[in-house]
């Protein structure tokens, strides 16, 4: 079983900058692939980004591609996504996801477990 807790979300004007963190609980960190996800109010939840196990491998979705980018340190079972030049497109709640495999993928079902989410509002 892994817990993950989500930090870092807030209120940032179009342009800024914000860094989410998710930290994970349980020995098998290092055995999943992360993701993060999104969902705006009314919208499926999205893939944004996902990292292998090693970190060697991401993904991007194209609409955060070279804006946003996600991290991972093993030793701290924490996952990273700093988040640059914000939109207010990008607005929505912000969730972290472990997934049992190697290879990354980018649709919901295909996560095991799922953190509680936080919000990013970017103001225009």
């Amino acid at each position: 079983q892994v817990q993950l807790v989500e930090s870092g979300g807030g209120l940032v004007q179009a342009g800024g900058s914000l860094r989410l963190s998710c930290a994970a609980s349980g020995p098998t960190f290092r055995a999943n692939t992360m993701g993060w996800f999104r969902q705006a109010a009314g919208k499926e939840r999205e893939f944004a980004t996902g990292i292998s196990r090693s970190g060697v491998t991401t993904s991007y979705a194209d609409s955060v591609k070279g804006r946003f980018t996600i991290s991972r340190d093993n030793a701290e079972n924490t996952v990273y996504l700093q988040m640059d030049s914000l939109k207010p497109e990008d607005t929505g709640v912000y969730y972290c996801a472990a997934r049992r495999a190697i290879t990354v993928a980018r649709t919901p079902p295909e996560y095991d477990y799922w953190g509680q989410g936080t919000q990013v509002t970017v103001t225009s």
